[in-house]
């Protein structure tokens, strides 16, 4: 994608546009129930901290990762053998950064009712589910937290998800924006501006967010201002 957006050459072939479909719908969704499993990890650390160890171990983190993988690409699947299906004719320009679902189903001269209703139902399993057990999932974590006496150990609870519900907030509110805007031409704009925040800062910006905890980072940041001429001394 940021090599057609960089190249004079801004073609792809209908195979290669299907195949970024594929990828970045799959990765998409992945990241929808990667978030929500996450979301059952800090349930568990902070509801059950004294079951975490047995329930969470290494081999079962290892199939919740790989089940939200193999289910997502699997779903994904069956979108794209729906618009390999398709026949494309007259304008082949595609008003996008990349080879999204909406963009390629105008470009068709085919009924595509069938296409769009399926693409949606899959979509919204894999989107609005998962949504809805992070949110069960933080209310239970946010009775918790306010049952807990002492300050320091609320505190303590909240920065364990702080990280986590951040990148939750960036990547649903973008996602949510993206697809809830109006189908208008004025609003194309919009609409892609949104989409390159949620497919490509919200994934450079997730390693920042998820350090910002670590010591480490804590430390290099403040050798690196007291380098500077100015800040701390």
């Amino acid at each position: 994608m940021l090599l057609i957006i960089l190249a004079r050459q801004k073609t792809i072939s209908v195979a290669g546009c299907l195949a970024q479909f594929y990828f970045f719908g799959s990765l998409a969704a992945t990241e929808c129930l990667l978030l929500a499993v996450m979301s059952y990890d800090r349930y568990l650390a902070v509801c059950q901290p004294l079951h975490y160890p047995i329930l969470m171990t290494g081999p079962f983190c290892i199939r919740l990762a790989a089940s939200s993988w193999l289910c997502c690409f699997l779903l994904t699947t069956i979108t794209m053998v729906l618009l390999s299906r398709l026949t494309f004719c007259g304008p082949n320009e595609i008003d996008h950064f990349f080879c999204d679902f909406a963009p390629l189903v105008h470009l068709s001269c085919m009924d595509t009712s069938l296409t769009e209703t399926i693409a949606y139902a899959t979509s919204s399993a894999v989107t609005l589910i998962p949504f809805l057990f992070i949110t069960a999932s933080y209310s239970c974590i946010l009775a918790a937290i306010l049952r807990i006496p002492s300050g320091t150990g609320r505190q303590k609870a909240f920065s364990t998800c702080s990280s986590h519900l951040t990148v939750v907030m960036v990547f649903y509110g973008t996602l949510i924006a993206t697809y809830l805007v109006p189908s208008a031409n004025s609003s194309q704009f919009l609409r892609k501006g949104f989409s390159l925040l949620y497919s490509i800062l919200t994934p450079m910006s997730n390693p920042i967010i998820y350090s910002l905890r670590n010591r480490d980072i804590h430390e290099a940041l403040k050798k690196c201002l007291h380098k500077k001429p100015g800040f701390l001394r």
